[in-house]
């Protein structure tokens, strides 16, 4: 299959909404928490931050959508924006049926520049989403919630694979479409987008205490066990990546940059010297 051609449209729209799952989250199977878990559900500090970015997600998508021409290009980026306003319904349902105290995020703003905010929003999608599977099978593994509250979960973390799997097809198939067909031409705009999502990271770090809090996917893990080496919670990143990623059609684009930036600076912490022998080892227990 050529990378770019009408088949290669046709597969990764047709794998993106043919793989979509029908729930409603109220209809999920909600546990009844213990004072414990119900601490550290409400604990956990980015519940503003993904509910605000969950509704800004869906009412940005859905207007991207409605600018496609292309039906097969429409109908899946439609279904996406429906994704992703039920994961703000699905967070909202979380915060209300456990009692999760929040202010109350602002309402969501469609940016003028509706297709570049697509594309941040994807490339930024790559990146929190490579670092929250590492978060939560690490989260998962230290037994920090009960395995209801993270079989829960699983329909967010594998419709957000599902997501980026779908970005970085489209807009590698909208790049040749719009002319550049040279790899490092697209490989430049990757970069740049990357670089763009990287300085929001960066952004969230050195702004505001409310705002460190809220950069949960680069910070969050050491809430979920003692003793986290960076060397561990890549690795974990890592495998969680390619255990998503192989469930998909092997034609597909799958992204490659923050995999191959982590599998480098894994072979750099080994070269170390007294760092720690193992790190795959068991995971300690969670913090109360």
């Amino acid at each position: 299959m050529k990378i770019g051609s009408e088949n290669h449209k046709e597969l990764f729209c047709r794998s993106f909404i043919e793989s979509h799952i029908e729930f409603e989250p109220h209809q999920l199977p909600w546990p009844s928490l213990d004072s414990v878990a119900l601490e550290r559900i409400r604990s956990v500090p980015f519940w503003k931050e993904a509910l605000s970015t969950e509704r800004n997600a869906g009412a940005m998508v859905s207007a991207f959508a409605q600018t496609v021409s292309d039906p097969l290009l429409q109908e899946a980026i439609a279904l996406q924006a429906m994704e992703e306003t039920r994961h703000f319904r699905l967070i909202e349902f979380v915060i209300n049926h456990y009692g999760i105290k929040i202010s109350e995020p602002p309402s969501p703003v469609v940016p003028s520049n509706i297709k570049t905010a697509f594309l941040d929003f994807g490339f930024g999608e790559c990146l929190d989403s490579f670092l929250a599977f590492g978060l939560f099978e690490i989260a998962r593994q230290a037994k920090y919630m009960p395995d209801a509250i993270f079989d829960i979960f699983e329909h967010i973390l594998n419709e957000e694979a599902r997501h980026i799997m779908f970005f970085v097809n489209w807009v590698t198939y909208q790049q040749i479409q719009e002319g550049r067909q040279a790899n490092w031409l697209r490989g430049f705009d990757t970069l740049w987008h990357y670089y763009r999502a990287f300085q929001d990271k960066i952004k969230a770090f050195s702004g505001s205490e409310e705002d460190k809090q809220e950069a949960f996917t680069a910070t969050a893990a050491g809430n979920f066990m003692d003793n986290l080496t960076l060397e561990l919670f890549l690795s974990t990143c890592l495998q969680e990546n390619t255990r998503r990623m192989s469930v998909f059609d092997q034609q597909l684009l799958q992204p490659r940059l923050l995999p191959t930036l982590a599998a480098t600076a894994l072979r750099i912490l080994k070269l170390r010297p007294g760092r720690q022998s193992n790190p795959t080892a068991q995971f300690s227990e969670p913090l109360n």
